[in-house]
């Protein structure tokens, strides 16, 4: 491969949408697996948010992913975003995308939580996902300017000034040195961290991982959404899912004895997911158990992959409700990145759940994770193409302190374990101040895993106050808006501060780990 050439880690929708829209430029597109396979897109229910109604419009679509946002979300990235979901589903329905449609033969809309309109376009019914998946994959599969390799990212290559150069790739074949002029993280989330959740389970940070053992800037990683409704079934292993869209057609959640959860709650089914996650995490906290009743909707025909996933664990939506709980689901922090997706290393870009654009604030609007990522792939595209080719070879950093591996099973069971008590959806500074210590040895000694959930940690430590996704038992009170800006080194540092200092102390500490350095341009800014 030439030292001219892009690498796009990842083969979700950020990834292929990315290598797509940087055709005709010659793109490395690395992969885990074989394309399709092992990516969280593939799962994606809701669909994709776009105002094309006729009583929406553009701005109102930002205006509600503000609000759920809590006041973190960036106004103009909102609506440069929400400005692109037309022209996007444009895109996939030229690229042979069949979207569900009205008798009308207009596109399907659905509704979602907090969305104050209908304007979540399908396929498949509950499918959109996967069939997104299945049109990019083919499309970059019949396009000539992709090369598909299949690996390991182990680590970035850098130059003598700290520039992105190319990555270190683990195959079948031995390690490979892929030099390249630009890297694109598109590697997804993060929540196979927790043993409860609703990605795959290899969804566990490691384009976070990569990123930040290089020294990047990572943004408001303390943001983890918890899915209000996963299925609640016995197992180890990933949650199947019962989409928002349920409740968005009229299914409600009730206890056993079949009254109303959210009775008395704004915006009731429909609240953000932070919401209605809390409101039944407080009654399983006290051995209750909740239900998603959807008999009155024909779940079969309008919902199959629920469906399908019921039936697969012995329940018939149609005679009983479905039992449910939350589970860890979409990473709204990540790597903190400029309006054209540059990260704060140069040589390194990133798209998708990977990064933190300024879109999702605290809390993720449902059906907006497609929408983004493939929105963001055309504006870090036209970045790459308007930035100046580096010269010379990189290499992998020599003073890296931790080798990228991953956990033995063993330890991987304990951080699933630790994240789910201390860092998941309520938090306390006991428990988050335990996790940072055990996180911080494991990572230390060579976890990549532990490395993902130490950022989160360190950071959720570091807020205090209660906003969208973050909930503090210890502080509920909301505070004025702020960002957390966080790197690897000063996770470290707080973890250590926890070690050996009193309170007192450590909250100095980490006042001074929020001022990382110069911040980059805002995402308000327009993408060059």
């Amino acid at each position: 491969m030439s030292a001219d050439g892009i690498v796009v880690v990842g083969s979700g929708v950020a990834g292929l949408a990315t290598a797509l829209r940087l055709a005709p430029l010659p793109v490395t597109l690395v992969t885990a697996a074989p394309l399709g396979e092992e990516t969280a897109t593939a799962w994606a229910q809701g669909g994709i948010a776009a105002a094309i109604g006729p009583d929406d419009a553009p701005a109102l679509h930002a205006a509600d992913t503000l609000a759920a946002g809590a006041g973190l979300s960036d106004e103009g990235v909102a609506l440069r975003v929400a400005e692109a979901g037309p022209g996007l589903v444009a895109w996939l329905s030229g690229l042979g995308l069949e979207f569900d449609r009205g008798p009308d033969g207009a596109p399907a809309l659905g509704l979602e939580a907090a969305h104050g309109r209908r304007r979540i376009v399908k396929a498949g019914g509950d499918a959109t996902g996967a069939a997104v998946l299945r049109t990019l994959a083919r499309a970059a599969a019949a396009c000539p300017s992709i090369a598909v390799v299949v690996g390991r990212a182990t680590a970035l290559a850098r130059g003598s000034e700290g520039r992105v150069t190319g990555l270190v790739l683990r195959t079948n074949r031995g390690v490979v040195d892929l030099p390249a002029r630009a890297v694109v993280l598109a590697t997804g989330g993060l929540g196979g961290l927790y043993r409860s959740t609703t990605n795959p389970a290899g969804a566990v940070g490691s384009g976070l991982v990569l990123a930040a053992r290089a020294g990047a800037v990572l943004r408001d990683p303390e943001f983890v959404q918890f899915h209000p409704t996963a299925i609640a079934v016995p197992g180890g292993g990933p949650l199947p899912l019962a989409t928002e869209a349920l409740r968005g057609e009229g299914a409600t959640l009730v206890d056993a004895s079949g009254g109303r959860v959210m009775a008395g709650i704004a915006g009731a089914e429909l609240a953000p997911r932070d919401v209605v996650a809390r409101a039944i995490a407080r009654r399983t906290a006290r051995g209750e158990a909740v239900f998603l009743d959807a008999r009155r909707l024909d779940v079969a025909r309008r919902f199959p992959t629920v469906a399908a996933l019921c039936r697969a664990a012995g329940l018939d939506p149609a005679a009983s409700p479905i039992p449910v709980r939350p589970a860890a689901h979409y990473h709204m922090g990540g790597i903190r990145v400029d309006g054209g997706g540059r990260a704060s290393l140069p040589g390194l870009w990133a798209c998708g759940e990977v990064a933190s654009t300024g879109l999702h604030g605290a809390n993720r609007l449902a059906s907006n994770s497609l929408l983004e990522a493939m929105a963001f792939a055309g504006l870090v595209a036209d970045d790459i193409r308007g930035a100046a080719p580096a010269a010379g070879r990189g290499r992998a950093p020599e003073a890296d302190p931790t080798p990228a591996s991953s956990s033995a099973p063993d330890a991987r069971l304990e951080i699933r374990a630790l994240m789910e008590a201390e860092v998941g959806l309520v938090r306390h500074e006991a428990g988050l101040a335990r996790a940072t210590r055990r996180l911080a040895a494991l990572a230390r000694a060579g976890s990549a895993e532990a490395t993902a959930g130490l950022v989160i940690a360190a950071a959720a430590l570091g807020r205090r106050e209660s906003r969208g996704a973050h909930w503090r038992a210890d502080h509920p009170e909301q505070h004025p808006p702020r960002h957390t800006e966080i790197t690897l080194a000063q996770a470290f540092a707080t973890a250590d501060a926890f070690a050996t200092a009193d309170a007192l102390d450590v909250s100095d500490a980490l006042a001074a780990a929020n001022a990382p350095g110069d911040p980059l341009p805002s995402p308000l800014e327009d993408a060059r």
